[in-house]
């Protein structure tokens, strides 16, 4: 068993960054402490001037299952942790949102399935190079939550709206090659070639492109839109929880209105 300082890893390879989630017994699933480490981890790699792009990839056959269900019993009980960090206010209110503003490019090289919180972690990369027996879901739908964690602003611009709502509606597990055919991977790669693959692309940017920084800017107004889309998704969220009380039938009723008005509540904020 692992000791939980030791759940995420960091190195770096040259002039990459790899944060490695650490948990193969638990297909990865993350605990509180592991996203505080996760964050450490990003943030490393951006302070760092002699890393070009970041990794972020799982160990053994999965990439992510999404929050620990111990965890996720604490957080039901309304005992979830405290973050020790100060809010940011110009910070999206999101799980991993803060990869959204690392002015490097982030590629999640996604090794297995990538589940929930996994999913948004894949999602919040700019990148997702997927071995070719990934496979995802978002899960939401069938825990009677609707589009969390920015989820309702970021799937519909990667994938486009009615594929989000699909996703998000069904929460059904989709292959890799079905990911590559929607957008949401950019790559299909054979498993064990999967981080040779993404060192490499970030080697040839470093080779060959004049300017890397994104932009803390560029990143800080698309996290600020996205922020408000996800204040309106947590609420929609808190509204599904009120109605889990209720019959099954009625609760995904609300999940399916809520993704969606989630998703048009994004798309009408920010106008034609």
């Amino acid at each position: 068993m692992n000791s939980e300082a030791s759940n995420v890893e960091y190195e770096r390879d040259d002039s990459i960054g790899i944060v490695r989630l650490n948990r193969p017994e638990k297909l990865n699933a993350f605990t509180y402490a592991m996203i505080e480490r996760i964050r450490d981890a990003v943030d490393r790699a951006a302070a760092d001037e002699g890393v070009v792009g970041i990794i972020v990839t799982g160990t053994g056959r999965a990439f992510c299952a999404g929050l620990d269900a111990g965890d996720l019993a604490l957080s039901t009980e309304g005992r979830a942790p405290k973050s020790s960090r100060k809010a940011d206010p110009n910070e999206l209110p999101a799980l991993f949102s803060h990869i959204l503003r690392v002015p490097k490019p982030v590629i999640a090289a996604v090794n297995g399935v990538a589940a929930g919180g996994g999913f948004v972690l894949a999602m919040m990369c700019d990148l997702r190079f997927a071995a070719s027996d990934a496979s995802f879901t978002t899960v939401f739908s069938k825990r009677g939550l609707i589009a969390e964690h920015g989820t309702a602003w970021l799937l519909p611009r990667i994938v486009g709206t009615s594929r989000a709502l699909d996703l998000l509606w069904s929460s059904r597990r989709f292959d890799a090659a079905e990911a590559y055919r929607i957008g949401f991977a950019d790559r299909i790669v054979p498993r064990e070639n999967l981080l040779d693959e993404c060192k490499a692309y970030i080697r040839e940017l470093a080779a060959n492109i004049a300017e890397l920084d994104r932009g803390d800017e560029i990143r800080g107004v698309s996290a600020l839109v996205a922020r408000d889309g996800a204040r309106v998704s947590r609420r929609r969220c808190a509204d599904a929880g009120r109605a889990r009380a209720s019959r099954r039938g009625r609760r995904r009723g609300l999940v399916r209105r809520a993704s969606r008005a989630a998703i048009q509540a994004n798309q009408a904020r920010e106008g034609p």
